[in-house]
């Protein structure tokens, strides 16, 4: 899917939904953070925040490793 592969688009992503809400840091910077610190108290709703929020991040590093491999001609 070419979606998948655009490497402006899952950037804008990861630059927006993945940092946002961006005050007083970044939401996910603060679940990870959290995570980190144990993960204490933590509800299915900030697991499932952290997927939401940490998905286009997951985009981006699997886009660098597939640009960094290289092709194979099958």
């Amino acid at each position: 899917m070419k979606l998948l592969n655009d490497f402006r688009l899952i950037l804008l992503m990861c630059l927006t939904l993945g940092l946002a809400p961006f005050y007083p840091e970044p939401h996910l910077w603060g679940k990870l953070k959290w995570i980190a610190g144990g993960a204490h108290g933590m509800q299915f709703m900030d697991w499932f925040d952290v997927v939401l929020h940490g998905f286009s991040w997951v985009l981006l590093i699997r886009l660098i490793i597939l640009k960094l491999l290289p092709k194979q001609n099958a």
